[in-house]
């Protein structure tokens, strides 16, 4: 089916919408974020030279059949003569594995354990199909976070206890916008006991560490390379920004204000095509929508039910037009799947082909 920007429009923010990421990845680094990487060489870095270097501007660990891992170990960002500390933050960067083998991660608010080894939280990511994306514990608790799913870590009768109380979509889906050998954007946000991670878009994992024995609130940064089969792994645009101590939780409709742009929108199966995409923007004030398309305009207002399970999301333009949703939002996403044309309120965050449902993934504008 071909949807005009005019009706794309149309569907606007009644989509209210989406998530935050993906291409907040430029070149430049972004206000409020510092670089971790000058390009050219590992100042500010510290490993095994047999394995870490900079090759084509981006960090690169390798391994190979004569020089092997020797256990998994890790380059480990400095601040001056120590290592860089970090506590609430968000992290950005771009990762991309060559070869058919691929295993790494990146270490946070973790342990240094001599020699180059560390424990504690990482961010997955490997060539093949399940962990990218997954929370893990380096020489501790294992997986907290499985891949699209959203728990909470908690302790009973002394043991390691993880509760899902969430879903960010079907593990097999959020693969499908995960390149096998070519660069993909991760963030990572640690703020408080809350730890969010996202692949070019798309949130992969979303744990509430309530283990207080084990949970950790600062800790220092790492690049892992994996033991086993030879590898090589790249880092680039690795930028970082201080978070402030989580405080009160705020409200949904407080973070849906602001503007937003899509980054992804999918149509009855069908993807809406990226030079109409960007062209678009949607405005959120209060809990009126403002949805801006080339040649057109639509606008309206909406209402949240935060007790349903998705949650759910009644808009209604201005010509009349009722619009049934899902949404979920964090600090730093928004996501939504609605329906057109009369059909039902969606289930989960996808679009089948004939389904008269349109799920839209959107990044917040930057200043």
């Amino acid at each position: 089916m071909n949807y005009s920007a005019k009706r794309f429009s149309a569907l606007g923010l009644n989509v209210v919408v989406a998530a935050w990421l993906s291409s907040a990845f430029a070149a430049e680094v972004e206000p409020g974020f510092k670089s971790l990487f000058n390009s050219k060489d590992l100042t500010g870095w510290a490993g095994r030279p047999q394995h870490w270097s900079v090759q084509d501007g981006a960090i690169t660990g390798v391994t190979a059949k004569d020089n092997p891992a020797q256990g998994n170990n890790f380059l480990m960002a400095r601040d001056g003569d120590q290592n860089l500390v970090v506590n609430n933050f968000e992290l950005r960067f771009s990762y991309r594995f060559t070869g058919e083998f691929g295993n790494s991660g990146v270490q946070y608010r973790s342990k240094d354990k001599g020699n180059f080894v560390v424990n504690g939280y990482q961010a997955d990511f490997e060539v093949g199909p399940t962990y990218s994306g997954i929370l893990y514990e380096e020489g501790g608790r294992g997986i907290l976070c499985e891949r699209g799913r959203k728990v909470v870590v908690k302790e009973a009768d002394g043991k390691t206890k993880i509760e899902t109380v969430g879903s960010l979509g079907e593990s097999k889906e959020i693969q499908t916008h995960i390149k096998t050998n070519g660069w993909n954007d991760y963030v990572i946000i640690a703020q408080g006991n809350h730890l969010q991670h996202f692949i070019n878009g798309q949130p992969t994992a979303d744990v509430i560490d309530e283990q207080e024995s084990k949970a950790a609130r600062s800790g220092i940064l790492a690049l892992q390379i994996h033991a086993g089969p030879p590898m090589k792994i790249q880092f680039k645009d690795i930028r970082i920004k201080a978070l402030p101590e989580a405080g009160a939780a705020r409200g949904d409709i407080d973070l849906l204000q602001g503007e937003w742009v899509p980054v992804e929108a999918v149509a009855n199966g069908q993807k809406v095509p990226p030079d109409m995409l960007a062209a678009i923007k949607l405005t959120i004030k209060g809990n009126d929508f403002v949805f801006d398309a080339p040649n057109s305009q639509s606008s309206g207002s909406f209402k949240l039910n935060e007790t349903t399970q998705p949650k759910s999301m009644d808009a209604t333009t201005s010509s009349g037009d009722d619009v049934p949703s899902i949404y979920e939002v964090t600090a730093s996403s928004l996501k939504i799947c609605y329906a057109i044309e009369s059909a039902d309120r969606p289930t989960g965050f996808k679009s089948a082909e004939s389904s008269n449902h349109i799920y839209t993934l959107y990044k917040r504008k930057q200043p």
